[in-house]
C-alpha cells in the first residue's frame, strides 16, 4: 500500500434495521477475499461513553476526534480506503471527511450509500435482533429516521434496497457502487450513480 494515494471513503448509512452492520461485515469479508485493502469502522462505537461531555451531549465532537485518531493510525500503515458505517453517516459527510483530512492529504473521494427497507421488514429484523430494553427505542426511532433521510439525504446518495434480499447480494451491489473492486481508471474518483 502507498501512503500518497488519495483517500477513498465509502459511507454506509440507513435506518435501524436496514441491515447496515450485517452488510458492512459482508462487504469487508468480500473485499478481503478480493484482496482489496481497506479499513472498517463502526461509527456507533466512537462515542460509546456515558456520560458524555456536558458541552458535547450528542457525542459528535468525541466521534470526530476518535475517528481522526483511528484514521491517522490506519494511514500510518498505508491504508487509503475507509468503510464507515453509522445510521446518520450519509447525512454528516463533512464531519467524517474533516476527520479524515486531518493529515492534509487533499481530496477525499466519497461514495455514500443508504440501505433502505420497508417498515414491516425493519420491525421483523429489530424484533429478532434486540433482546433487551433497546427494542422499543429502535422501533420508535427507525420510521422517524426514514422520514429524516427522505428530506435530508444529499442528492448524490445512492440507495440500495434490502427487502427480501440475502446479505451477499446486497454487499455485492454496495461494492460495485463503491468502485473499489474494479481496476483503476484514468479518473481517480469511483463511479457514482444517482439515487434510486
Amino acid at each position: 500500500m502507498r501512503d500518497h494515494v488519495s483517500p477513498q471513503l465509502l459511507l454506509l448509512g440507513g435506518r435501524s434495521g436496514s441491515g447496515k452492520t450485517t452488510v458492512a461485515h459482508e462487504v469487508s469479508v468480500r473485499l478481503r477475499e478480493l484482496r482489496v485493502a481497506h479499513c472498517h469502522v463502526e461509527g456507533d462505537n466512537l462515542d460509546a461513553a456515558y456520560p458524555k461531555a456536558a458541552d458535547d451531549p450528542r457525542g459528535s465532537r468525541l466521534t470526530e476526534m476518535n475517528l481522526a485518531a483511528l484514521w491517522r493510525n490506519y494511514r500510518a500503515i498505508g491504508h487509503h480506503r475507509l468503510l464507515y458505517v453509522n445510521t446518520a453517516s450519509v447525512l454528516e459527510p463533512q464531519m467524517i471527511t474533516r476527520a479524515m483530512g486531518a493529515d492534509g492529504l487533499g481530496e477525499i473521494h466519497l461514495v455514500a450509500v443508504e440501505l433502505t427497507a420497508r417498515d414491516e421488514t425493519v420491525a421483523a429484523r429489530l424484533a429478532a435482533r434486540e433482546g433487551g430494553s433497546a427494542l422499543a427505542w429502535h422501533v420508535e426511532r427507525s420510521p422517524r429516521m426514514a422520514r429524516v433521510w427522505a428530506r435530508r439525504s444529499p442528492r448524490t446518495t445512492l440507495r440500495v434496497g434490502t427487502d427480501h434480499r440475502d446479505v451477499t447480494s446486497v454487499a455485492a451491489e454496495v461494492i460495485d457502487l463503491s468502485g473499489w473492486a474494479r481496476p483503476p481508471r484514468s479518473s481517480a474518483a469511483p463511479r457514482s450513480r444517482p439515487g434510486r
